[in-house]
């Protein structure tokens, strides 16, 4: 087995296969005898799936169930999976989540292009965790159909749930209705107990961090749109915050 840095955490498994072979080298890491993770997933595993989905390539197969089994456990250390875009800009990353092919990955691509110097954090699955306190979105290998990450974690400015529009808003949605967004977008444990404990953790998570609802057109305006709507809502948070000093 080989030993990974990803999400703060030393995670070892077998990176069978060319797909998950080559996504994974970014987050090599010196092997260690004591590993936060260990990701035993016997090749009869990925044999099996390749037969209930046949349409994945056993090497699919091998990358997509190596990361599933990774997301699994993370709860274990108060981590996440959100189906999302991350864009990271200014050391902050700002996650943009939706249902498949509503345009998040277009979205972010236009943040590039609007903003210099930022980057894609995880183009499809980043890892939210709290680290020493503050919840970060972090880059991992497992990060869709194209390898769009970087093995680097930043604290979480906002999380955006996206829709399309003919005209560009965004707008703050209370926890209440952020929870099911969000729920439609990670994984989901079936049993009780880790059920209870995510939601305890999603909760935390969305007080700590503000969620917006984005109506949005490909237009790169739409990225300027995003990031002023959020930065004003963190500026009227500390207008209210010294009046009531």
């Amino acid at each position: 087995m080989e030993t990974f840095d990803i999400a703060k955490l030393k995670v070892q498994f077998d990176a069978r296969g060319e797909l998950l072979h080559a996504r994974t080298r970014a987050y090599l890491c010196a092997p260690t005898d004591a590993p936060d993770m260990v990701l035993d997933l016997p090749e009869s595993f990925f044999e099996q799936k390749h037969k209930v989905f046949p349409q994945l390539t056993l090497d699919e197969c091998r990358y997509v169930w190596t990361g599933e089994a990774f997301y699994a456990r993370l709860l274990q250390f108060s981590g996440l999976l959100m189906h999302a875009s991350c864009v990271e800009k200014d050391g902050f990353a700002y996650l943009f989540s939706a249902k498949s092919g509503t345009g998040k990955s277009t979205h972010t691509a236009l943040w590039l292009k609007a903003f210099e110097g930022c980057r894609i954090l995880n183009d499809d699955k980043p890892a939210v965790r709290k680290i020493d306190g503050t919840f970060c979105a972090c880059g991992t290998p497992f990060s869709g159909k194209f390898d769009i990450s970087a093995n680097v974690h930043s604290p979480i400015r906002a999380l955006v749930f996206l829709e399309r529009g003919a005209e560009n808003a965004i707008k703050p949605i209370p926890a209440a209705r952020a929870i099911p967004l969000f729920l439609s977008q990670t994984l989901r444990p079936p049993q009780k107990e880790k059920m209870a404990q995510m939601l305890d953790l999603l909760g935390e998570l969305l007080e700590r961090v503000p969620t917006f609802l984005l109506t949005c057109n490909m237009d790169i305006s739409a990225a300027h749109t995003a990031f002023d709507g959020i930065e004003s809502y963190y500026q009227e948070k500390a207008k209210e915050n010294e009046a009531q000093k």
